[in-house]
């Protein structure tokens, strides 16, 4: 046991899962194909159960579409900053935030995909143990949560190239079983499930579309992770682009359908519960659910491992790291009251990420033109140094953001959502004060030559 412990560390090593800036060795068909496993999974499916009957079928699958493409825009400006410079999406913080700063948002990442892990293995568990207690009566929801925790961690564990491998063939499985239940839901024709009645105290076309384009946000905190290892950045991009783009659609229209042909056919359709969709339509949409928690959730314990052993790179390897984090990972799955908040989850990942998003974006291809310097991959880079290793700007500007965010979330509910909003904000204001800096620290200068 040991002496394999030591080869898989000494491989993961080798093929740069320990932190160090990589030369990506991936096609554009190849990201494509782990972007669009990705993403066919069942919490993105049942967050379109939320969109109807707020708005008519047709009109859900229009807003889907526009988030998804608005939001892509983030997701693949970040992958490729990850594509240029070899590493991971977490690592890119240190640029804008300072060595020591970037721990702000390496944290938060952390505790956010662990939210991630827990919440699609807690829904693989729920379906798993519906089928199971259907057949035999037997029924332990945290206990088949753990066990499929279990088996992400085990894929998990092999790094990028395990999900490279792994992730093409779970999405051709899932594509198929979704497209046979698209068939039988379109069977009796789209015109029926588009002509339900709406519920006027549902979410409005705004904030459907606001929850879409932060679902993209939520993803791009794995961009970089990913794109990383693409071998060029045409193919990273279009790659990550039309595989995100594609897999979040059919996962959110699926769902969308799925509670819209419950309705027309006189069940009860409570949305983000997948076993109502499941009694359903039975084991082929169980098979989507595990399957897609299997494709997925291995992207998010690889995420937050990366940014742990980005935090200090050189200091902590990858092996221990996503072993330390998988045991977290597998103990906290079987707390199932999670499920329960999952849409304050998702709104809470758009407060924290949207502002460091914007930073990212505009410090990378507006203030430095696209170029970072090859040091941002050390620790101790006095490059990105600033101050005692915080970049106060940054530092202030994601504050702002947070509390804009949080402002217009919660307290005067913007119009036109959250998400688009704060990304705009912060990005003008870190802009802004950015150039501000370097004016005075020009005059400062000048003044003491």
């Amino acid at each position: 046991m040991l002496r394999y412990y030591r080869r898989l560390d000494a491989h993961l090593h080798a093929g740069a899962d320990d932190g160090t800036p990589v030369r990506g060795d991936l096609s554009g068909r190849r990201i494509f194909a782990i972007w669009l496993a990705a993403n066919l999974v069942v919490t993105t499916m049942l967050t379109g159960t939320l969109f109807v009957p707020s708005v008519s079928l047709s009109s859900a699958l229009v807003l889907i579409l526009a988030g998804t493409v608005v939001g892509a825009l983030v997701l693949v400006a970040v992958g490729n900053v990850g594509t240029r410079t070899g590493l991971p999406t977490m690592a890119l913080t240190r640029a804008s935030f300072g060595v020591r700063g970037s721990r702000i948002p390496v944290a938060a990442n952390i505790a956010v995909l662990m939210g991630w892990s827990w919440v699609q293995a807690m829904l693989a568990g729920v379906t798993v143990n519906y089928v199971i207690e259907q057949q035999t009566g037997y029924s332990n929801p945290a206990l088949f949560s753990v066990l499929c925790e279990v088996i992400v961690v085990s894929l998990a564990i092999f790094g990028h190239a395990g999900i490279a491998k792994v992730e093409p063939i779970l999405a051709v499985v899932i594509l198929a079983i979704m497209a046979y239940l698209f068939i039988d839901m379109f069977g009796d024709g789209f015109a029926r499930l588009n002509a339900l009645p709406r519920d006027p105290e549902g979410l409005s076309g705004l904030g459907i579309f606001d929850i879409v384009v932060a679902t993209a946000i939520s993803w791009t905190v794995l961009s970089a992770d990913i794109n990383r290892f693409a071998r060029s950045e045409r193919g990273g991009a279009i790659g990550s682009g039309l595989g995100y783009v594609a897999s979040t659609v059919a996962a959110m229209a699926l769902g969308a359908t799925a509670i819209a042909w419950l309705l027309a056919n006189g069940k009860d359709a409570p949305p983000f519960d997948p076993t109502v969709i499941v009694a359903e339509f039975g084991v082929p949409l169980a098979g989507v659910v595990f399957f897609s928690v299997m494709a997925t959730n291995s992207m998010a314990v690889y995420g937050m491992v990366t940014s742990l052993v980005n935090a200090e790179p050189g200091r902590i390897r990858f092996l221990p790291a996503a072993l330390g984090l998988g045991v977290v990972s597998i103990a906290g799955s079987a707390w199932l009251a999670l499920l329960d908040k999952f849409t304050s989850f998702l709104t809470a990942i758009g407060i924290v990420f949207i502002p460091v998003f914007a930073i990212i974006v505009v410090d990378f291809y507006v203030l430095r033109r696209g170029r970072y310097a090859a040091s941002l991959a050390e620790a101790g880079s006095r490059d990105y140094w600033y101050r005692g290793g915080w970049n106060p700007v940054a530092v202030v500007v994601w504050i702002v953001g947070v509390a804009f965010s949080s402002a217009v979330t919660y307290l005067w509910v913007s119009p036109v959502g959250a998400t688009v909003p704060t990304f705009l904000v912060s990005a003008g204001l870190y802009w802004a004060a950015s150039v501000a800096a370097r004016r005075r620290s020009t005059t400062e200068d000048l003044v003491a030559g």
